[in-house]
């Protein structure tokens, strides 16, 4: 033949896909897609019945990584982790259960909320003690959370492949902070009035969303009775259920990126 047959040009559509491929690919081979989704034991293909892959399936299990079979020695030393996660993790529980203690003697509204507290004091057997306990609790949750991100800032824990628990980490610290608060305005006294004043006047600042996160927050244009129920719901409800999704999520990446001990 005297002419080669001439090359078929690539269409349009051909060359949309190798770009969308190539753009796939990209981002499943970065550090962000690595650290949150880690291919390497999630997307396997060709599974077969192996010791390696059965293990995969415990990593990739919550409730499996509960009570793991083992754990590295030196990430179960007190001296080393100072038990700081698990001791942040049992405030919250005793946080809960004096809370729900509480709600039985609390009306979030701005007529009953400072007398409630009255009487929780003065007419409820132990009602002091329990909303003391509540109080302290409230601190120490915070100083442990705080101390905890701070150990595994030193030990370099946060470094791959755990970034993405470290992410975790700091959102539920920011969580802690949110639930700490919220629970500053209940009592409804002139402390809890000016901390929120102040809190969702800051929050009125912020970047083009401020004075809409600032209304949402009061329920108005001013503090009111919409201001305490709202502030209520967040603290009994809506920021309690996000804290144990994502605590569900960070103690399930502890197992499942080996650790928080220290650097692999």
């Amino acid at each position: 033949m005297a002419n080669s047959i001439e090359k078929r040009k690539p269409s349009l559509q051909e060359r949309m896909n190798d770009a969308m491929g190539n753009a796939v690919d990209k981002t499943q081979s970065s550090q962000a897609w690595n650290s949150i989704f880690r291919p390497g034991s999630i997307f396997r293909k060709g599974y077969t019945d192996s010791p390696r892959n059965r293990s995969y399936v415990v990593m990739n299990s919550v409730l499996y990584h509960l009570h793991p079979v083992k754990v590295k020695r030196h990430a179960v030393k007190v001296s080393y982790t100072l038990c700081l996660g698990g001791l942040s993790f049992f405030l919250f529980i005793f946080l809960t259960v004096t809370g729900i203690f509480l709600m039985f003697f609390y009306r979030p509204t701005a007529a009953a909320a400072w007398d409630d507290i009255a009487t929780l004091q003065t007419s409820v057997a132990f009602g002091l003690l329990v909303r003391n306990m509540h109080r302290w609790t409230a601190h120490l949750m915070v100083l442990s959370v705080f101390l905890h991100m701070a150990r595994v800032f030193y030990h370099g824990a946060y470094k791959a492949p755990r970034e993405f628990n470290w992410v975790i980490g700091v959102m539920l610290l920011q969580l802690t902070l949110l639930l700490s608060f919220t629970g500053y305005l209940l009592p409804w006294d002139q402390l809890s009035l000016w901390a929120v004043t102040v809190g969702t006047n800051m929050m009125g600042f912020t970047p083009v969303f401020g004075e809409q996160v600032r209304f949402v927050l009061l329920g108005g244009t001013q503090i009111g009775a919409e201001t305490l129920l709202r502030w209520y719901v967040l603290h009994v409800l809506l920021l309690p259920f996000v804290i144990v999704i994502f605590m569900a999520i960070h103690f399930w990446r502890v197992r499942k990126d080996g650790g928080i001990s220290g650097p692999l």
